[in-house]
């Protein structure tokens, strides 16, 4: 039987499918880097059937767990407490021991921001108007919240307002057309493929969404358009690959997850996260533009 030291504190990323996630490259690196030698940070398997179980199994030797699909909104209910970004995307990648249970928070709004930021695309710039986030689940309200939190320094007065397109296959979940709408966001709904004039593409989905590309718009007179797509792993995916065929400007979702795991790191330690330190190591076994290197996986 593994015996756990006393003064160990224990840290976790869990989903469904977990075996390919990067959390703990990023997480092991940042307790190196800051000194914590009596942290672990593992991965484990777990579906929304079997979280509630699981999560009360945990001793006080646990200190926080990240959450990735298909957790987000299970992980927010679970929690005593909230941030206003969980609570305003209904969802939760991060809980965090509290007196009482967990804490739940939602880094994901500032992966995107960050990794929309490291290629210059401001989400407070004018230029931001026209926006299209395929997929309404989860990380889709993750990407509202990220516009929202930025439409409070434009100038709304002297541009025209921003609007929000979700692209999805069926119908669009309410809950995320009230949250854009509550953030004073107009709100389109269109079916994949439909793809409208736009600035900024955020994607949610996976490839096997099987994302129609034929009218995606291609940049032309010096306009900049940027894509992010959230998904990264083995290589491009098709709709990566399309938008760089047609002139768009390719955000990393590897750079998203670091950041948002920076967020997570200094909820569950207390400190600064080490940015440099957990940038190395991921950027070791990921390819710098595409894929992962090693066999170390996704998210």
């Amino acid at each position: 039987m593994l015996t756990i030291p006393a003064e160990q504190t224990r840290c976790a990323v869990w989903g469904s499918p977990i075996a390919h996630s990067l959390s703990p490259v990023l997480h092991r690196a940042a307790h190196v880097a800051l000194g914590l030698t009596t942290w672990s940070y593992d991965r484990r398997e777990v579906d929304t059937e079997s979280f509630a179980g699981a999560l009360e199994q945990l001793d006080e030797t646990w200190r926080g767990l990240s959450l990735t699909m298909p957790l987000k909104e299970v992980a927010l209910q679970a929690a005593v407490e909230a941030t206003d970004t969980a609570r305003e995307t209904g969802a939760a990648n991060t809980l965090v021991r509290v007196e009482g249970g967990w804490l739940a928070d939602n880094t994901d709004v500032h992966g995107i921001t960050a990794a929309l930021a490291a290629v210059g695309c401001d989400l407070a710039s004018d230029a931001v108007t026209e926006v299209v986030v395929v997929g309404s689940g989860a990380t889709a309200r993750s990407a509202i919240a990220a516009l929202a939190a930025s439409g409070d320094s434009r100038d709304s007065g002297a541009v025209a307002a921003r609007r929000v397109t979700l692209m999805v296959r069926d119908e669009a979940r309410p809950e995320t057309v009230a949250q854009a709408r509550a953030a004073g966001l107009e709100v389109a709904v269109a079916a994949l493929g439909e793809w409208p004039d736009a600035d900024l593409v955020i994607s949610t989905v996976p490839p096997s969404a099987g994302l129609p590309l034929d009218t995606l718009p291609t940049t032309d007179g010096g306009r900049t358009r940027v894509l992010l797509d959230v998904v990264y792993g083995e290589g491009p995916t098709p709709l990566q690959r399309g938008g760089q065929h047609r002139g768009w400007t390719l955000a990393r979702g590897v750079d998203m997850l670091l950041h948002q795991a920076t967020r997570q790191v200094s909820l569950m330690t207390g400190q600064p996260a080490p940015l440099a330190a957990m940038a190395e190591a991921l950027y070791a076994v990921v390819d710098p533009v595409w894929g992962v290197r090693t066999s170390a996986g996704g998210r």
